[in-house]
């Protein structure tokens, strides 16, 4: 499974690749960071970040993407430009007709270190180790955004099977009471 990450921001939206299945070894494909430009209107600023993040989908040809949920924080603007860039990554999976998934902070640090109370640090090391990196990828974004497609990997593949056993489960219910 190949799976995009993205870890929207609007000033800096952390982009990664990972390879990988559920007790198979994970694989780097490819990190980074979209940035666009504080002087920029907002939608252009969106605009940027749709022509770039619909590169990386066209590139990579990704089987997910993996966005971090936003999350209510003391920083309204920050929400709003953390939300907008959300709702870019989201309408380019649409569009391609990839699947989306998202995952809660926490829930993206207890599958990588096993504590969803991690801090960026521990993170950042996990990464690096689940991928055999020689180095902590930089900035923090691009490491949040393997992380997420890290999880993903894990913890997606794992919600497939339980959400397939339920929609075999109705079908099953279904034909009985239709006897």
């Amino acid at each position: 499974m190949r799976v995009l990450g993205v870890d929207p921001g609007l000033t800096r939206c952390g982009v990664g690749i990972v390879e990988g299945a559920i007790g198979s070894p994970l694989s780097l494909v490819e990190v980074g960071v979209i940035l666009t430009g504080t002087d920029l209107a907002l939608e252009h600023r969106l605009l940027e970040l749709d022509r770039e993040l619909s590169q990386w989908v066209n590139l990579w040809q990704p089987d997910v993407i993996a966005v971090e949920r936003v999350f209510s924080q003391h920083n309204v603007r920050t929400v709003m430009g953390t939300g907008q860039a959300a709702g870019v990554a989201l309408l380019i999976a649409a569009k391609s007709g990839i699947p989306v998934v998202m995952h809660t902070p926490s829930e993206v640090k207890a599958a990588v270190t096993g504590n969803g109370r991690a801090n960026k640090v521990q993170v950042a090391t996990m990464v690096q180790k689940l991928l055999n990196l020689e180095s902590i990828p930089k900035p923090v974004d691009a490491t949040d955004a393997l992380a997420l497609a890290i999880c993903n990997i894990w913890r997606g593949g794992g919600n497939n099977k339980v959400n397939q056993a339920l929609a075999a489960e109705k079908i099953r219910l279904k034909k009985l009471r239709s006897r």
